[in-house]
């Protein structure tokens, strides 16, 4: 503008400084993308954590950086081109496998005192003490020892030893009938009680009582023998058959329930009087087994087991209760036998 007469013309040029202001610049769209592939890592590093399994992880973790407890640094396997030289043939790739570090048993510390001193050690003075009996024993003697341990080995021992049967194996045979005679007499004793308990089962009992006599409990060699006897007018079983009494199925259940208190095996035989059947009818044979079988089953029916049950049997009139006079009613008998157990074992 000119601002007077004779002045020159002033000219005012204003400059402004060229830039994008605001949001118009690129710079955050680069903090933007470093952020976006940071993220991308970090989502793609979470997947694979967790689609891979612990032992794909310690893999991959290996590759990157593979322990090598001889090299000196976490490359390769110590050596360049991940274990090969450039002078090896095949291609350059690892042969040598990866080393496992697995810690031993602890050392044994031996604890030892040093001693730093220079002063020699003082020898001991050596004692003489006695004499064993190896430095003084002399062959003659030594082979006359060894022969008196071998006869006893053997059990020969010395003329004097065989005489009086002092002998190792003598002494286990004196040993061993020991032990049987205390086993077997252990077991007489039990059956001592038991048979007292039978006879108190059935004492004790009023509607029994008047059956006591008709009761028979003794040991035998055999084991414990329980019978249940006929009487004139107290029979056990009804005359000519098989069917027991009332009477002798209680007294049958007194017996189950004592014998039930001990393991013994159980025979079971059924015995009749000299009296024979007419001629085409069954036989005494024939009531002594289906009467012992009944004795069974109701034994059965009293709690013992069937397979205690050895035997049973019928014997007819082949073996009287009173020999003398076959025809008593007392042969008619049923005898419930509780075997030892030595003759359980030897039995086949």
């Amino acid at each position: 503008m000119a601002k007077g007469k004779g002045e020159g013309v002033t000219i005012v040029i204003r400059k402004e400084e060229g830039g994008e202001g605001g949001h118009h610049g690129g710079a955050w769209k680069v903090a933007y993308a470093d952020f976006v592939t940071a993220m991308m890592a970090f989502f793609l590093l979470m997947w694979l954590l967790n689609a891979t399994t612990e032992e794909q992880r310690r893999g991959l973790a290996d590759y990157f950086n593979p322990t090598n407890v001889m090299g000196q640094r976490p490359s390769g396997s110590g050596q360049p081109f991940g274990g090969r030289t450039p002078s090896e043939s095949g291609p350059m790739a690892s042969n040598a496998s990866s080393m496992r570090v697995e810690t031993g048993p602890r050392p044994v510390v031996f604890d030892l005192e040093e001693d730093d001193s220079d002063t020699p050690a003082t020898p001991v003075e050596r004692r003489e003490g006695p004499k064993g009996d190896d430095e003084t024993a002399t062959p003659a003697r030594l082979r006359t020892e060894q022969a008196a341990e071998r006869r006893a080995a053997e059990g020969t021992g010395t003329p004097g030893n065989r005489e009086a049967g002092t002998g190792p194996a003598d002494v286990a045979k004196a040993g061993t009938e020991a032990l049987r005679e205390e086993l077997e007499k252990r077991e007489r004793e039990g059956l001592d009680r038991l048979a007292e308990q039978v006879r108190a089962a059935v004492r004790d009992d009023p509607a029994l009582a008047d059956l006591a006599r008709q009761l028979q409990v003794e040991q035998v060699p055999e084991g414990l023998r329980i019978q249940l006897l006929d009487a004139e007018r107290q029979p056990m079983f009804a005359l000519g058959g098989s069917a027991p009494a009332d009477k002798a199925k209680a007294l049958l259940a007194k017996v189950a329930a004592v014998i039930n208190r001990v393991p013994n095996a159980v025979s079971i035989t059924g015995h009749t009087d000299a009296t024979p059947f007419r001629p085409g009818a069954r036989s005494n044979w024939d009531l002594s087994a289906e009467r012992a079988n009944a004795t069974r089953r109701l034994l059965v029916e009293g709690g013992v087991a069937e397979s205690r049950i050895r035997s049973v049997a019928g014997l007819a009139e082949r073996e009287p209760l009173l020999p003398n006079d076959p025809g008593n009613a007392a042969n008619r008998r049923v005898s419930v036998l509780l075997l030892r157990e030595n003759t359980r074992n030897a039995a086949p």
